[in-house]
């Protein structure tokens, strides 16, 4: 028996053939469906971005109308959904609270036809659809107040800010929200979609699918960083205090949120368009200081960590956007999450199509032969 090379974290190692999203690290490229991500960010929504991973090519108009207005039809969610949502703790973060109600859509939807091409269509639009409004209901529920429901004058993205806020966003807000669910939407096997697929391979329902990629995107290693972030600009308090705490971080080899990149060697082209959105914000909303903390921060991290390939990831700028739409922090992860069910059931869906489940081995270093001790006797 050939004994592989071992890898920390799998780091490098091929664990699936995709024609959904790619990445160039070296040169800052990626690329849904082979479409740049550049033009997906200034010319198509979210929707139909999610439809382009999922289907695998681009709708045409009737297409993409008759999946909008499916999406709209189905944003509800059951009562007792929302019961249970109800008993959660006010102090539990919002990703738990996801998590559980996303495994929950299972019940009320347990058929499980996954050679049916009509029940995956379902389930696609059951999560697409109803992932943003249990988010929502549970930030107005944690402070007592009842959820919003829908409102079905309003598209996907300002739909959710509606929702969120209680009131209709501004056009540019909910356009600016509309792109960042696109940057985020897909991002090849990071470790909440490669999650997604070996849950997949066991043949388990979708919603089980979503909220086991939930479950591993809640940590700050992944989608949890963007909390982060701005945790970090708040400690930071002020652009003359930007150096002195880089300097601290690089003595004591503490991480610096929201910069480097598994694949990324230079900044991440999702990090840009983020920057330029939050710059738009500002401009018509008022500015703020963390963004500029953030900036030279960036350019610091630059000067003396450039060489290593370490620049700002998606998680750096996307916070400081967040916070300007009026989304609260620890709504930011959930927020990832509502864009990256879009990745997650293309891979899903990819996943099925040649299906076998994953079974890695590992290399044993444990002792072998031990004695067994009676209780009496340790």
């Amino acid at each position: 028996m050939t004994v592989c090379e071992y890898k920390p974290g799998l780091e490098g190692i091929p664990a699936a053939q995709s024609s959904i999203s790619y990445v160039d690290g070296q040169k800052g490229i990626l690329e849904y469906r082979g479409i740049r991500i550049e033009d997906l960010a200034t010319k198509s929504t979210f929707l139909e971005t999610s439809y382009l991973l999922i289907w695998g090519e681009l709708p045409t108009k009737e297409e993409l109308t008759a999946f909008e207005e499916e999406i709209l039809h189905h944003r509800r969610v059951k009562y007792r959904i929302r019961d249970m949502m109800k008993c959660f703790p006010e102090t539990g973060h919002p990703m738990d609270a996801l998590q559980a109600s996303a495994a929950a859509l299972g019940l009320f939807y347990s058929k499980r036809a996954l050679d049916n091409p009509d029940y995956i269509r379902e389930a696609v639009v059951r999560l697409l659809a109803k992932i943003p409004t249990m988010v929502a209901a549970f930030q107005l529920m944690r402070k007592g107040n009842d959820p919003v429901r829908p409102n079905d004058n309003l598209d996907y993205a300002a739909n959710f800010l509606y929702m969120l806020n209680e009131r209709e966003p501004d056009p540019l807000a909910a356009h600016i929200f509309d792109v960042c669910l696109t940057l985020h939407a897909e991002h090849t096997i990071n470790a909440s979609t490669f999650s997604a697929m070996v849950t997949a391979s066991t043949l388990t329902d979708p919603y089980a699918v979503v909220a086991s990629a939930v479950g591993t995107l809640a940590g700050p290693l992944h989608g949890g960083a963007n909390e982060e972030v701005i945790t970090m600009l708040e400690e930071i308090g002020s652009v003359e205090n930007v150096r002195p705490y880089l300097d601290d971080c690089l003595q004591r080899k503490s991480k610096i949120m929201g910069f480097g990149h598994r694949v990324y060697k230079v900044k991440d082209p999702r990090a840009t368009i983020l920057q330029d959105l939050a710059e738009k914000l500002f401009e018509k909303f008022g500015h703020d200081k963390y963004y500029d903390i953030a900036v030279e921060l960036e350019r610091a991290v630059e000067e003396k960590l450039g060489h290593r390939g370490i620049y700002p990831n998606v998680d750096f700028y996307s916070g400081v956007v967040y916070r300007k739409l009026g989304i609260p922090t620890d709504l930011f992860t959930p927020v990832f999450a509502i864009a990256r069910v879009a990745g997650w059931l293309a891979h899903w869906k990819e996943q099925l199509a040649e299906n076998r489940i994953f079974r890695p081995t590992q290399i044993y270093n444990g002792i072998h032969n031990a004695d067994y001790v009676p209780i009496e006797e340790r």
